[in-house]
């Protein structure tokens, strides 16, 4: 949704987001010529996507929310990604063991490992996850 609000004044920021809120339609972006930076900062924390001002002639200064930061898997090792690669193959313990010429209680370990490291124990858990993440390429 694209709001046009010619000016914002102190205290509109608030009642516009309220009434935004009642129509559960906070995604939105708006337009104005002139708008404080506290009901700009009220406007955008609240939910409103962002805002396009332009509070002198020629000059336009757009404003939006800062993106979500960005969430990284946990660091895992490159013995790690290929026990879980070969656990994505559906290879048991002892299959990944021959090919990585490891033993099967080794493999167990990288396991436990890999699953307190993405917070899981079931191995098709593990699997999604690193799809997921993309940790698996």
């Amino acid at each position: 949704m694209c709001l046009v609000v010619p000016e914002l004044n102190e205290g509109d920021g608030t009642a516009l987001l309220r009434t935004l809120r009642r129509r559960e339609s906070t995604r939105a972006v708006l337009l104005t010529r002139k708008a404080g930076r506290r009901e700009l900062v009220v406007l955008l924390g609240g939910g409103v996507r962002g805002a396009v001002t332009a509070e002198t002639p020629g000059a336009v200064r757009i404003v939006g929310r800062p993106a979500p930061p960005v969430r990284r898997g946990p660091e895992l090792t490159a013995r790690e990604l290929g026990v879980l690669r070969l656990v994505a193959d559906g290879k048991s313990n002892r299959e990944i063991g021959e090919d990585l010429q490891l033993s099967a209680l080794t493999v167990k370990s990288h396991l436990a490992r890999i699953s307190r490291k993405v917070g899981t124990g079931d191995r098709a858990e593990m699997v999604a996850f690193a799809i997921r993440n993309e940790l698996l390429t």
